[in-house]
């Protein structure tokens, strides 16, 4: 994720539009030059905004770890169900959590995320408002992992396809990793650790774009798995 020590100091803005995405590519080119021909080769990056609040943030856990096809009939179930927002969720009972296709565990994150937003203790709106350094955010994102289930990747997700922030880059994603391995030459080879630590200090350069370069690495990855492109060891 930012490094919340390095955030930038400048004025807050959340990506909403493609156009955004685009401002923030053509500023990365700048930054960086490098990027030019990987982002030749990804072509169009996406802009992949979801709802705010607990609707959001419920998508991204139901989507873990099964298909997109799967993710997508569970989800209908659960929003048809009411369970698409915290107080609904927290209404329905244990069968009907269980029918709409969730695991005990993604109940248990569930459970405890809709607790927290209905008690005041989580504003995950909030956290589309301000800066990640900001305290009211810091504290908003301390309260959010706090929570059973929730890791650096729901965390990231959320705060960059949910709240449209545009300075987070999800260093423990595989799949970023590996693109900027073959499209850069760092951090391919590394153990996990090393390579993690090595990819976050070259993102600082894409500062305070860093959630567009990860739709860029992402695009290019796809571009590798097509097979158009040599995948690094």
């Amino acid at each position: 994720m930012t490094d919340l020590a390095a955030e930038p100091t400048s004025p807050f803005r959340r990506i909403e539009t493609d156009a955004d995405v685009a401002e923030g590519l053509a500023a990365l080119l700048r930054l960086d030059p490098r990027l030019v021909p990987i982002a030749a080769a990804a072509g169009p990056l996406p802009l992949r905004r979801d709802a705010a609040g607990f609707c959001g943030l419920a998508r991204i856990v139901v989507a873990q770890q099964v298909s997109t096809a799967s993710a997508a009939a569970i989800w209908q179930r659960l929003d048809t169900a009411g369970g698409g927002e915290a107080a609904g969720f927290l209404a329905l009972d244990e069968a009907g959590r269980i029918a709409a296709g969730l695991s005990r565990a993604k109940v248990r994150t569930l459970q405890a995320a809709a607790e927290a937003v209905v008690a005041g203790r989580l504003d995950l709106t909030a956290l589309g408002t301000t800066g990640i350094a900001a305290p009211q955010t810091a504290a908003m994102i301390a309260v959010l992992t706090a929570l059973p289930g929730i890791g650096p990747w729901t965390r990231d997700a959320f705060l960059m396809f949910c709240a449209g922030h545009p300075d987070v880059f999800p260093v423990g994603d595989v799949a970023l990793r590996t693109a900027v391995a073959a499209g850069l030459g760092i951090g391919g080879g590394l153990p996990p650790r090393r390579a993690m630590a090595t990819v976050e200090a070259e993102a600082l350069r894409w500062q305070p774009w860093r959630s567009v370069a990860a739709r860029l690495f992402w695009a290019y990855y796809r571009t590798l798995r097509a097979g158009r492109m040599a995948l690094p060891p």
